[in-house]
């Protein structure tokens, strides 16, 4: 069953709230949180995996307490803008900079800039790298704005879902 086809209950609409601030929860727990079964809890949350309304479970490591470990590093808002727009241009764009480690958001905007990512960098060299890795040699960037984060103020992935009946 594909996402489109997927109808939402007030069950669905609490599991995906509450895999949303904590995906660790074991499935007594959810079971519980939400006031169904065990069997069925897991029975509706594969359901919604298989219907890609969850697209993956991941862990949001804290930029502070690894910057003592491993330094603070450069996250930076980049936008970026081709010479060509057309859709394979736009496509091609996309796939590359998917595949590097250090981009961690890529969107497509409108208007202004074609692209907005979110990078990571261990430093300034290593963002010099990253640079020419996917824009000085990509003859598609006419232009590139990067703007260097200070500080985090917030951080985040949960989507406003609407409040069960």
């Amino acid at each position: 069953m594909s996402a489109s086809q997927t109808e939402l209950d007030a069950i669905d609409l609490q599991l995906l709230e509450r895999l949303q601030l904590d995906s660790s929860l074991s499935n007594q727990a959810l079971a519980e949180l939400v006031r169904v079964s065990p069997p069925t809890c897991l029975r509706r949350v594969k359901r919604l995996f298989d219907a890609g309304l969850i697209e993956r479970e991941i862990a949001v490591l804290s930029v502070d307490a690894l910057a003592s470990i491993i330094g603070h590093g450069l996250c930076a808002v980049v936008e970026i803008t081709l010479d060509r727009q057309d859709q394979q241009a736009l496509e091609a764009f996309e796939l590359k900079v998917a595949k590097d480690d250090a981009v961690q958001q890529c969107y497509r905007v409108s208007p202004g800039p074609d692209f907005c990512l979110v990078v990571h960098a261990r430093d300034m060299p290593d963002y010099l790298a990253l640079t020419q890795r996917l824009f000085t040699f990509d003859a598609n960037v006419r232009n590139v704005k990067t703007f260097f984060s200070i500080k985090r103020s917030k951080f985040g992935a949960r989507l406003p879902l609407p409040r069960a009946p």
